[in-house]
């Protein structure tokens, strides 16, 4: 076999006289070179943990502080403050009377590290207490306090600039909340779903539990949290993404889409620029996300070289420290593509050349290879042991070891996908379905990522969850448009600048060994008919955008969710609960928490426009719905959520092997619908004024519940907000289409309702000044 050639480093006979030895000085070359590679890997890394480690100080503060300390002792003072003459008598004897040079500066050098040390931990303390201020959230614009002023001025001219996990240390803990704060909200949050007898009934069976099992709960709840970094993270990665035995695909995975500008590109143009970005953003772009505040970077540490591996009861999240390559799917073949090459990342060239050579390769698919990756969409415990039988030793470990330790994973499809042609709209619907599910066999959904991209060079992705959320994603995403389409040239013809290497190998292509296809089968059809009954819509709405609703002094986040509580209303004849996703990054190790969106305050805005209320009064509780809206949104960010501190008294209840009746209710109420918004998030990258065109349309996900919705919106620019909605076709009572076009509706009638309110304003204001002319 031509791989296993080209993997002898050197060969050897033996002869009657002893061993002939022939040297490959090309391979020894490449070995050499690869552990050089290696080590100046290594030494970044510590610098990199030695510059993190002591922020917001710098290292060479250290050398001025010993500097500074030297001079002035030369100078006949004692800075510090008998620190030295204490160390001094602690030391042996022959140290403690000595007057060498040598020695006293050994000495000083030491007491200075110990005060440089303690110096960076007093500002690490204080930067701590600022990053755990967050009642500026809170402050209306114009009305803002003294501590909030006092606490910008410090915050914003203390320190240095920060590097991706330089503020990890820093970062607050997520804190507890009360149970009775937390039982209270959560009676408030479902008060407009509920009648008054089941209301009654809800809130007795909260103060029982709190009177009883809630604070017993509570206090081993505290308890973690002292010891652990985040009370809430492992528990949520582990209860509700690895113990889940139902598919990843449309389950759990999300998708997300390229920009509506599509260039005219070729598909091994577009693969290079999406690989070279991705691995040139693991390297170094990365920045700490969060312009102002910072935000939790922990995500970033598994974004490459991570799998998602299953197991029979809990899956495992596995992480390399590093790999230099990629696997490409390709007309049901697997291709191990190498992206360094001595030392030396490819460039977008020789990532082109390479990706044509897989093109080009017209070598057939083995048995059961084709569809192998349908084991990674279907139900994992099958996988789990088919992975156990067939897949852990000999060919078929060594190939599924390299899908697993790539930095992601790359899917040349065959088919054309995009928004452009006779029909836009259907086009979108069938470009989100294929990069949520695809043809359920050539994406390899264990992945922390994989990157799809079609015949026509159109892309996306499609992410495992587990590991992170959509926002460390969209950064990267980001980060990869924003730079293929401002700043990777190209040549007259289309091809990527520069020259190749015509050495570089062959991407080597992975061998199986299927020896049974049924399993391959069974999950396939799990997966199909999961895929088939995924309904989805994908819709721009370019009425007006985030530019007219900030005019009307109007969180664009708020105007949105309480418009798809209309629309839900007009579609079902009802309220439901309602998830919005919100961050709590700005805790360590922090993840997500919910909005309950359905509030007291949007069903009351809801039920009277809808009842034909006076136009007055509707506008008087829109607003009041968004402000507490944002007051709920404020709260879930800050660590006052309801939602996953409910979750972790549940879990601690099934360790301890007691039933809450309370607990068992909350933890099973039907999400049906279920949002989120994508944020842009590195605003510098896009020029958002004459290029609008160039940010991704966000993506997508699942339906959470059966008989629900699943909605994502992405705000465009200032005039436009895509959507993505899914549903199930095989529930009748919901239509992905017809949902989309209540969302439309209900967006139009409330702008009408707030608009007559200004114009109204405007005529009152225009017909006062003439009256005001004839007083004066």
């Amino acid at each position: 076999m031509a791989e296993a050639h080209q993997a002898v480093a050197f060969q050897f006979t033996i002869t009657p006289e002893g061993i002939d030895l022939q040297l490959s000085y090309q391979a020894l070359n490449q070995i050499y070179l690869s552990g050089v590679r290696s080590w100046k890997k290594r030494v970044s890394r510590m610098r990199n943990r030695v510059i993190k480690g002591v922020y917001p100080a710098s290292p060479s503060s250290w050398l001025f502080v010993v500097i500074a300390i030297l001079a002035t002792m030369y100078m006949r003072s004692d800075p510090s403050m008998g620190l030295i003459t204490k160390i001094q008598q602690h030391l042996p004897l022959r140290y403690t009377n000595t007057h060498n040079t040598e020695d006293t500066t050994a000495l000083v050098s030491l007491s200075n590290t110990l005060l440089w040390l303690s110096l960076i931990l007093a500002l690490r303390f204080c930067l701590k207490l600022l990053l755990s201020y967050h009642q500026w959230m809170f402050e209306q614009h114009g009305r803002v306090s003294n501590v909030t002023k006092v606490w910008v001025v410090s915050r914003f001219s203390t320190f240095r600039k920060p590097l991706l996990y330089s503020y990890q240390t820093s970062l607050p803990h997520l804190p507890v909340p009360a149970i009775r704060d937390t039982l209270s909200r959560y009676l408030q949050s479902v008060r407009p779903l509920l009648t008054d007898p089941e209301f009654k009934r809800m809130t007795k069976l909260a103060n029982h539990f709190e009177a009883n099992l809630g604070n017993r709960l509570q206090r081993y709840l505290r308890l973690k949290a002292l010891w652990a970094t985040n009370y809430v993270s492992d528990w949520w990665e582990e209860y509700i993404y690895l113990r889940s035995r139902c598919p990843l695909m449309v389950n759990s995975n999300y998708y997300g889409m390229v920009t509506s500008f599509s260039l005219n590109c070729s598909l091994e143009n577009c693969a290079k620029s999406f690989a070279i970005l991705s691995l040139s953003s693991r390297r170094a772009k990365l920045r700490v996300p969060g312009t102002v505040i910072p935000l939790c970077a922990a995500q970033c540490e598994r974004m490459f070289n991570t799998t998602r591996t299953p197991g029979v009861e809990t899956d495992v999240l596995q992480h390399w420290q590093d790999s230099e390559f990629v696997v490409v799917y390709h007309k049901g073949r697997y291709f191990r593509l190498w992206v360094y090459r001595a030392g030396r990342l490819l460039s977008p060239r020789e990532i082109e050349h390479q990706m044509q050579r897989i093109l080009d390769d017209p070598s057939p698919p083995k048995p059961g290879e084709d569809k192998l990756g349908a084991l990674t969409a279907g139900d994992r415990i099958p996988w789990a042991q088919m992975r156990k039988q067939y897949f852990s030793s000999g060919i078929n470990k060594r190939s599924l070891d390299a899908i697993e330790r790539a930095a992601f994973f790359v899917t040349l499809d065959e088919e054309e996908q995009g928004m452009r042609g006779e029909d836009p709209a259907g086009n979108l619907d069938r470009y989100a379905k294929s990069l949520l599910h695809g043809k359920c066999y050539d994406r390899w959904f264990d992945k922390s990522f994989s990157i799809v991209i079609y015949k026509n060079g159109k892309s996306g992705l499609n992410a495992e969850h587990s590991w992170a959320d959509a926002p460390t994603v969209a950064h990267l995403w980001e980060y990869t448009l924003a730079t293929d389409a401002f700043q990777l040239g190209y040549t007259e013809d289309g091809h990527c600048k520069g020259e190749v290497d015509r050495s570089l190998p062959q991407p080597q292509r992975l061998v199986w060994d299927i020896p049974s296809e049924a399993q391959v089968c069974s999950s396939l059809a799990v997966a199909q008919a999961l895929a088939d009954d995924v309904d989805c819509h994908v819709f721009p709405f370019r009425d007006f955008g985030k530019g007219r609703i900030k005019k009307l002094r109007i969180s664009p986040d708020a105007y949105i969710q309480i418009g798809l509580q209309l629309a839900y209303y007009r579609d079902r004849g009802g309220f439901c609960l309602t998830y919005e996703a919100s961050m709590t990054r700005l805790f360590r190790e922090g993840r997500t928490e919910t909005v309950r969106s359905c509030s007291n305050e949007s069903t009351a805005f809801v039920k009277a426009l809808e009842d034909g209320e006076a136009e007055e009064q509707c506008r008087r509780l829109f607003r009041l719905a968004s402000e507490r809206h944002q007051n709920l949104y404020r709260m879930a960010m800050t660590g006052a959520g309801i939602d996953r501190h409910l979750f972790c008294l549940y879990v601690v209840s099934k360790y301890l092997g007691v039933e809450s009746p309370f607990l068992k209710e909350v933890l099973s109420e039907p999400w049906r619908l279920s949002t989120s918004q994508t944020p842009v998030q590195q605003m510098e990258l896009f020029d958002l004024k004459n290029h609008p065109d160039f940010i991704s349309l966000g993506g997508g996900f699942g339906p959470v519940a059966d008989d629900g919705y699943g909605v994502s919106y992405i705000i465009v620019g200032e005039d436009m907000i895509n959507f993505h909605v899914s549903s199930k076709y095989s529930c009748s009572d919901t239509d992905s289409h017809r949902f989309g076009a209540q969302i439309s509706k209900a967006l139009q009638d409330i702008m009408t309702l707030l608009s007559a309110d200004t114009k109204t304003s405007l005529s009152s204001k225009g017909a006062a000044q003439p009256q005001a002319k004839k007083l004066l």
